[in-house]
């Protein structure tokens, strides 16, 4: 049995704990949280979890994994501890705000050589999946140009956007990672622009809620993903991968799949509304892999340098969309 730790129970944090719990070969042994509430409470009775402090889990020798997905400002200091303790972690996104943070927290982990994976839950998406072993083994012929399209329902409160980075280190930072993972090779330049179009109060803010980014790969391939915070209809999750013998592309994920046709025209369901809705499965397949690279060493879909590089796609995305040029990538 897999003993895990989970730190930060808002939403994403009581996805992981549900997901853990229900998982026969976990056990969620603590859930930590600095603003102890009637949630996380709750939460710890769901999931026969002990309401604990950070020591109290890096002293215990029992604890196999840690799950981050506390408040961004925790997670390299988090990572940090967990290397020194050798506990495997699996962390949200992103590592740190301060991308110099990152990388000094990145090389640590490296020379532990502790378990480490990334939570970009996309990559565990069964159509996801499915698109990438089409391109992995030629069956779809070489990759010449990627569409992404990414729009959130809604935007989140002010609050959550003043500290999450920015809609690149947030939101885009998704779609960076899974630029990388369909095309298996690295970014070489970067070209971004970005507004407000929406909602003035992100503009006051100092974010944006509408964005364009223009990827070229080092083979010279390219990517170009559409983000926005708010959508008409629903959240927008839609790909197209346009490659020398197929196109292949991901629609949204619909309420229903009824479509109703009649002398007026047709009428289907709107998207899902949520991303924990339309990712629900990916989450709980993420955290089987997180269990299997502690147990077995099964090598998972994401690592530490994936979370890494996604947000040097991201830093630069927001250079370029303050300078207007082209950003070109050094490693």
């Amino acid at each position: 049995m897999i003993n895990l730790a989970i730190f930060g129970t808002g939403r994403i944090g009581t996805v992981h704990a549900l997901n853990a719990a229900a998982n026969p070969e976990a056990n969620v042994k603590y859930l930590v949280d600095p603003v102890r509430s009637n949630h996380m409470t709750e939460l710890a009775k769901k999931t026969a979890a002990i309401e604990a402090d950070v020591d109290t889990v890096f002293a215990d020798a029992d604890v196999h994994g840690i799950v981050i997905s506390s408040s961004t400002d925790s997670h390299a200091d988090l990572l940090v501890q967990a290397a020194r303790a050798g506990k495997a972690v699996f962390c949200e996104k992103p590592i740190s705000l301060d991308f110099a943070t990152t990388i000094s927290t990145v090389e640590s982990l490296e020379q532990s050589g502790i378990r480490c994976m990334m939570g970009f839950q996309r990559r565990y998406d069964p159509d996801f999946r499915t698109l990438k072993e089409r391109l992995s083994n030629g069956t779809a012929g070489h990759i010449e140009h990627i569409l992404m399209i990414s729009r959130d329902p809604f935007p989140p409160p002010i609050s959550y956007i003043k500290r999450s980075g920015g809609m690149f280190l947030d939101q885009s930072i998704h779609d960076l990672d899974m630029a990388r993972y369909l095309l298996g090779e690295e970014i070489k330049t970067v070209y971004a622009v970005g507004n407000c179009l929406e909602d003035a109060a992100i503009g006051d803010a100092g974010d944006i809620d509408t964005a364009m980014i223009t990827l070229t790969s080092i083979s010279g391939r390219f990517v170009q993903i559409s983000n926005s915070r708010r959508s008409a209809f629903g959240l927008e999750q839609r790909v197209e991968v346009v490659c020398s013998k197929e196109v292949l592309s991901i629609g949204n994920r619909l309420h229903s799949l009824l479509t109703i046709a009649d002398h007026q025209g047709l009428t289907s369901s709107s998207p899902e509304n949520y991303f924990i809705d339309r990712f629900a499965w990916s989450y709980k397949a993420e955290m089987q892999a997180f269990v299997e690279l502690i147990e077995t060493g099964t090598p998972a879909l994401t690592n530490i340098r994936d979370g890494l590089e996604a947000q040097r796609l991201a830093v630069a995305a927001l250079e370029s969309m303050h300078t207007g040029k082209i950003v070109e990538l050094e490693r």
